[in-house]
Order: C-alpha cells, then sequence, then structure tokens
C-alpha cells in the first residue's frame, strides 16, 4: 500500500510509502491517506500518530505525470483534500517525522499536521512558481502562519528552499536532529504526549488550532464548551484522583 499505517500501543505510524516516485501523490495514496486516517480517528485506543516516510524525500508533492495527463483532480479526497490530509478535520494529535526533502505538496502536508521533527538536512519549499503552478493545498497561508509573513513571501515567490534549521528558528519546526535519531525523537514527543490524558489533548487542540481563524469571543465559548464536555468524562474524575493518591494517573480515553 503506499500509505500504510502500524499500531505501536497507543501510537499509530503512518507511512508515505511510494519511495520509487520520491513520494509523490497519486490518486491511490490520497485514497489510502484518507483511509489510515479513519483508522486512527476511530480507533480509541490510538491517542496519538506520527507521519513519516520511506526513502530519503519525505514527499516530492503532487504526481506531475498525473497532473499532465488531466488527472489533478483525483490527487485528493472531498473531506481531505489534497493527499487526503491537507483539509481533514482531525481530533488527535499527529506530528510528521521528516528525514529528506519536503517541498511543493509536500511541505504543505507537512504544514497540516501539529507538530514537526525535521533532519538537519531537510529542507522545504514551495517552488510552484517555477513550474506557472500555484501552491494550491493551504501552503500561500499556512506558511505565512508558521513563519512570518516576510518569510514565507520570499519562499513562496522564489520558489527557493528553507533549511529546517531556519524553519525551526521561525517556529514553524519543533525539533531539528541528526537524520538518524528522527523517529527516536518523535517517538519520544509522542510520548509525553501520551502520558497525559487523550481527551483533554484533543479538546485542547481542537480550541488551539483555530486560534490564528477565529476571534477571541469563538475561542472563549468553544474552550467552555470543551471544558464542559470533559468534565462527564470518568479521565476528568481520575485526574485529580490520581493526583490525590500520589499515583500516575490511569487513563481510559473515556
Amino acid at each position: 500500500m503506499p500509505v500504510e499505517l502500524r499500531k505501536e500501543g497507543n501510537l499509530a505510524i503512518i507511512t508515505l510509502n511510494r519511495p520509487e516516485a520520491r513520494n509523490a501523490i497519486n490518486g491511490e495514496m490520497a485514497q489510502t491517506m484518507e483511509a489510515c486516517l479513519d483508522e486512527f480517528e476511530n480507533d480509541p485506543d490510538l491517542w496519538c500518530g506520527i507521519l513519516t516516510h520511506e526513502g530519503p524525500v519525505f514527499c516530492a508533492g503532487a504526481d506531475l505525470k498525473e497532473i499532465a495527463a488531466g488527472n489533478g483532480g483525483a490527487l485528493g479526497t472531498e473531506r481531505g483534500g489534497f493527499a487526503g490530509i491537507v483539509k481533514r478535520e482531525r481530533n488527535k494529535p499527529l506530528i510528521a517525522a521528516i528525514k529528506g526533502m519536503a517541498t511543493a505538496g509536500g511541505c504543505e502536508i507537512s504544514l497540516a499536521v501539529d507538530l514537526i521533527v525535521a533532519s538537519e538536512e531537510t529542507v522545504f519549499g514551495l517552488a510552484e512558481v517555477k513550474r506557472s503552478l500555484v501552491a494550491g493545498a493551504g501552503g500561500l497561508f499556512r506558511l505565512p502562519r508558521a513563519l512570518g509573513m516576510a518569510t514565507a513571501m520570499e519562499v513562496i515567490m522564489t520558489g527557493e528552499p528553507l533549511s529546517s534549521q531556519r524553519a525551526y528558528e521561525l517556529g514553524m519546526v519543533n525539533r531539528v536532529v541528526p537524520t538518524d535519531s528522527v523517529m527516536d525523537e518523535a517517538r519520544a514527543m509522542a510520548a509525553k504526549i501520551t502520558a497525559n490524558a487523550p481527551l483533554a489533548v484533543q479538546a485542547s487542540r481542537r480550541v488551539a488550532s483555530r486560534s490564528f481563524m477565529d476571534d477571541d469571543e469563538a475561542l472563549w465559548k468553544a474552550s467552555g464548551r470543551e471544558f464542559a464536555g470533559l468534565a462527564k468524562t470518568e479521565d476528568y474524575q481520575e485526574g485529580p484522583r490520581a493526583f490525590i493518591e500520589k499515583r500516575a494517573p490511569v487513563w481510559k480515553g473515556r
């Protein structure tokens, strides 16, 4: 399968597996990505995910052969948009573990997740203008949010790549590590997330992910709704109980 999901306890490892084409997105990849995200979201025992890749390139973007053949519309799904992910509504945290280049649509996929661990050799970029294309999978508005307007405009209009170190300095990337350490670092980050109450993580993520799009009034209301919903769960009772009893909490995700 061009996108595969493997379970490791409460962690889902989702892997782009079309290395012979630099993980360029075709219709089958978009469909299997959506299926993997469905499984991830619907399994109550999966609390966090890592999106990674086989081969030296994370994702080179859209399969240009498909676009040249007039099949550009098949490179996404109705629910998820391009690659089955860039427009996908999600509840659970997803970390990108990027060991190679993430350009064009590959950069836009990385911008659609929650956290990024990248290698020292990784570069990001939106090179669409070099091919008389437009970055239509969210990069034109997500990149300015992630980097700031000045740097994002430079990346978008020149089509030149951005190093992982510079992306880290500007706040787009969470960690930059040697290539051999990328998955270990992503797993360590995931372990810190899954040590927390999963429903509280999901509720917090839903509000925080809207912070650059909604106004304060809407965000106050959303925070209140999430807190009220969480108060009805078993884990809400377990957190204070474990603290009082001086033990580690046992989360159930319900």
